[in-house]
């Protein structure tokens, strides 16, 4: 019975091994050319300066909405067409209205210029 879990066993030890190996092998070997504009934090991007209090950019926030968007869609679609037959129009109908919200959140998105960027 045991003997059917040692290629599992295996697998998983020759897996954990090579994460642990990898990463080690890239940090000895790999280039280190330190660049101030490599080292400085990023965020949102603008470089930081001054107080961590200050506002972010609107377009910071248009930006994350629109990724929740197509994340959900995406997110929500994949399952949908598996299970397509099984749901019938019932599921045809739920798609159209999820569909539609998501659309009027992209137009949403559109009006207020978050696809121009500057």
């Amino acid at each position: 019975m045991l003997e059917n879990y040692l290629p599992i066993l295996m697998f998983m030890i020759i897996g954990g091994l090579l994460a642990l190996l990898v990463p080690v092998l890239g940090f000895i070997l790999g280039p280190r050319h330190p660049d101030p504009a490599k080292n400085s934090p990023y965020e949102c991007g603008f470089p930081p300066f001054d107080d961590a209090r200050l506002p972010f950019d609107v377009r910071y926030y248009l930006v994350a909405i629109l990724f929740i968007i197509f994340d959900l869609e995406t997110a929500f679609l994949v399952p949908w067409a598996v299970f397509f037959r099984k749901i019938g129009w019932f599921g045809m109908a739920a798609m159209g209205i999820f569909l539609g919200l998501l659309l009027i959140g992209f137009i949403y998105e559109w009006k207020k210029g978050a696809l121009e960027w500057e």
